[in-house]
């Protein structure tokens, strides 16, 4: 991949330290395991045991290097989430969780956002998020009419957990001109009863009405989640998601969609020296133009944080059941979900993003949606040859096993989020039948030589790679279900590996992340114990005690014992 970067920014002064533990998985290419680790200036200068960095430390640095001693904890790479919308989750950090945790039914999701509206300035909307309507008692979403009894004289949104779209009330509609009347946008729907009338639902590309009058518009170029509040709101809710994060022992993102919302956020908190995860950023299709017209034609930036290329949408979510399906969904056959461009349009952004040697992420995750992403790497492969493009197709729910071996021979590195399945698999299936066993088939990726690269979609999951991993090594649902055969399931080193040195190379920073080897990024997550020394459905109970960045400690556990 082609890169250009900034210089990085100052490190603080920080000497010597050599970190001890039970284990250091270095997840070098022969898997070493070492108890030491030398660190000097935020990297890592040697590693091996005590005595070994003792000595590497006495030929390095002039000063005696701290020495944390871990005890019998085990360290890990620090955690590459490659698939994550930052703001959005500290956006909905400040929301009203109607998730199944806190509401079964209709009514109970209605009384949580009274209440908050209760507490709520007149002057604010009120906003929910985390329903799966088919988690319901009444197994459908709710109306504008069920939320017009949280208030009727400011917008109230109800975000489904898929994050692309919800419902609405009443006057939201009133707010912005929508009736009966207004046709769909392209690539998302106003949804309607048999009558015509309103429901409240909306999806995907509808969901530009939600940031205002002057607020980001995207266009069809995917679900608009860029809700404005203050700036020095967004920059409070940037700080509290990065908490999140960290303390999942995640130390790098793919910010899966920017718009101007996002990167204005990140410039800020960066400006105030209080970003500290890495920050790796891919633009909204709709700043395709912006960026080429700036010059961008690879990765720019620097080791904080940096562009890496281009976002696009093909078709809608699964768990809204806006994923295209052209024959219809078995659940409601009158729903066939959409495709966000049209094969024509599509593949000329793919070859324009291609050419100009950046690499795109493409949401996908039908077959007919993945079939029209492949075959448009393809295309700009055959007129302009990159081998090293890695061109993403974004949680590539269910491809073909002949996608897949397509996949294997264009690069194509699909990017899944195996808490999708832990969290809804029932639905998918109840959404489209038996086809739905194989969401995320990670194991076929494994045996088709398609690298896994494992993320969380946070807010869509909680961003916690453990809980990841567990789901990756069992296929076993939240509420007990084995989703498809023993053999879509992948073992815990390669889950381990998912989570960091290949989500790394997804994102094209592998030279300085995702192993602890010598000369990289001393970014590294301190555990209660190893992915592989417990039983697979206890691998998410394993408690994250510290998050290190730059050989600085920036997360530890309230639980968590001192140091020696």
């Amino acid at each position: 991949m082609r890169k250009l970067s900034l210089p990085d920014r100052p490190l603080d002064e920080q000497g010597a330290k050599i970190v001890v533990a039970r284990r250091i998985r270095t997840l070098d290419d022969a898997d070493t395991v070492v108890t030491a680790m030398l660190i000097v200036n935020g990297l890592i200068a040697a590693t091996g045991t005590l005595d070994e960095c003792l000595d590497a430390a006495e030929r390095r640095v002039a000063a005696v290097p701290e020495v944390h001693d871990l005890g019998d904890a085990v360290v890990v790479p620090g955690f590459v989430d490659a698939h994550a919308h930052p703001l959005m989750l500290g956006q909905m950090m400040s929301w009203v969780d109607c998730g199944p945790d806190r509401a079964g039914s209709i009514p109970e999701i209605v009384a949580l956002l009274r209440k908050a509206a209760e507490r709520t300035p007149d002057d604010l909307p009120v906003r929910g998020y985390g329903y799966e309507q088919r988690n319901l008692v009444e197994r459908r979403h709710p109306t504008r009419f069920e939320l017009d009894e949280v208030a009727t004289d400011r917008e109230v949104y109800l975000m489904n957990a898929s994050g692309h779209g919800g419902v609405v009330n009443s006057f939201t509609f009133e707010k912005y001109g929508v009736t009966r009347d207004t046709p769909d946008p392209q690539g998302g729907e106003f949804f309607r009863s048999a009558d015509g009338e309103l429901t409240g639902e909306l999806s995907d590309a509808a969901c530009n009405i939600l940031t205002g009058l002057s607020g980001v518009k995207i266009g069809h170029h995917g679900p608009n989640f860029h809700l404005g509040d203050a700036p020095e709101e967004h920059v409070r809710q940037l700080a509290a998601a990065q908490r999140n994060f960290l303390e999942g022992g995640v130390t790098t993102i793919g910010d899966a969609q920017v718009s101007s919302r996002e990167f204005d956020t990140y410039l800020r908190l960066a400006e105030r020296r209080g970003l500290h995860l890495r920050v790796s950023m891919y633009l909204l299709s709709h700043l395709l133009d912006d960026a080429l017209d700036m010059g961008l034609r690879g990765q720019f930036g620097n080791a904080q944080l940096s562009f890496a290329g281009i976002k696009l949408y093909a078709d809608g979510t699964l768990g809204g059941w806006t994923a295209y399906f052209p024959d219809g969904y078995v659940g409601d056959p009158c729903r066939t979900g959409q495709l966000y461009h049209e094969p024509a349009e599509y593949r000329a952004l793919i070859a324009r993003a291609h050419e100009a040697g950046l690499q795109t992420a493409t949401h996908a995750q039908s077959p007919t949606a993945i079939e029209m992403v492949v075959a448009a790497i393809e295309a700009a492969q055959a007129a302009d040859s990159r081998p090293d493009a890695r061109h993403r197709i974004e949680h590539c729910g269910l491809p073909t096993p002949e996608q897949i071996e397509r996949m294997a021979a264009a690069g194509i590195r699909p990017v899944n989020q195996p808490q999708h399945y832990y969290n809804w698999g029932e639905g998918v299936e109840q959404a489209i039948g038996t086809p739905g066993e194989r969401f995320n088939p990670l194991g076929e990726f494994v045996r088709a030589g398609v690298p896994v690269t494992i993320s969380s979609d946070a807010p869509v999951a909680e961003p916690r790679p453990l809980e990841a991993i567990q789901a990756s090594v069992t296929r076993v649902t939240r509420r007990g279900r084995k989703l498809g055969p023993d053999d879509l399931a992948i073992d815990a080193m390669t889950a381990l590996r998912g989570h960091t040195i290949e989500a790394a190379r997804t994102i094209g920073r592998e030279d300085d992340l995702g192993t602890l080897e010598v000369g990289k990024r001393a970014d590294f997550a301190v555990l209660a114990a190893d992915v592989d020394e417990v039983a697979p459905e206890t691998i998410g109970e394993i408690a994250v005690l510290q998050t290190w960045i730059d050989g600085t400690r920036h997360h530890i556990a309230a639980t968590a014992e001192g140091e020696n």
